[in-house]
């Protein structure tokens, strides 16, 4: 049986041509790019750092998501729920993981090229100084599975909510506790600060930042997409047969 059958991409297709004739992501965009120039040029003062290295660059990535990916993942069944399609989708033949794999998609594929849209930004400072490639291609990597996580969450979380108001601010709630709850447990009992970095996205993903392609936090981010993935088809089987 095929994981990933053409009427996936069909629906995914659908979604992001939906999302090119909304002046939303255009926004959403030109805020993703300003905001991780910047991070790095003003706020990580890049050229008084005198060092060559783009990790000041990336660690703008997890906060940066925290507001960019609840805008692309908010409307994704909301928008549904609002209008009374998700009834209309249910009669098509797709199964749930169809439907939640095509939604997943067209969200990563609209992150995909935010990120890629920000590649100019590295660029424009590699003459200034020798920069490891191997390096910068492991912190784009990071940046990729980071993405592909909080983006399955943000999906799950617009599956259970009632309205795109409520998936915006859950998701942002919740990726702001992923992404920073790592950063308080300096004070914490060692088995208890051991467990709230596991779940720590931004935790896993500093090992990427450093230009590590460290196979346990790519595994991590494996599991955890596909986790709320398969929580969201949990969601849609429940409406279903509700």
């Amino acid at each position: 049986m095929k994981i990933i059958s053409p009427r996936v991409f069909v629906l995914a297709r659908k979604e992001i041509y939906s999302w090119l004739n909304s002046p939303a992501i255009y926004g959403v965009t030109v805020f993703f790019l300003l905001f991780v120039s910047i991070w790095l040029y003003y706020i990580q003062r890049f050229f008084a750092m005198d060092t060559a290295s783009l990790r000041p660059f990336f660690q703008a990535f997890p906060f940066v998501y925290i507001f960019v990916i609840p805008v692309l993942t908010m409307r994704v069944w909301a928008e549904e729920k609002k209008f009374g399609s998700a009834e209309i989708l249910f009669t098509m033949p797709f199964t749930e993981w169809e439907l939640v794999l095509g939604k997943f998609l067209s969200c990563f594929a609209l992150l995909f090229a935010m990120v890629l849209l920000t590649v100019p930004v590295p660029l424009s400072i590699l003459p200034l100084g020798h920069f490891e490639g191997a390096l910068i291609f492991g912190e784009y990597a990071g940046t990729l599975f980071l993405g592909a996580s909080a983006t399955a969450l943000g999906v799950f979380l617009s599956g259970v909510s009632k309205n795109q108001a409520a998936a915006f601010v859950g998701s942002v709630v919740a990726l702001l506790a992923v992404m920073l709850m790592h950063q308080l447990t300096e004070n914490l009992p060692s088995g208890l600060a051991s467990l709230i970095n596991y779940l720590s996205l931004a935790f896993h993903f500093e090992s990427f930042s450093r230009g590590l392609l460290d196979s346990r936090d790519m595994a991590f981010f494996l599991i955890t997409t596909i986790l709320f993935l398969f929580l969201n088809t949990q969601v849609l089987v429940y409406r279903r047969w509700k």
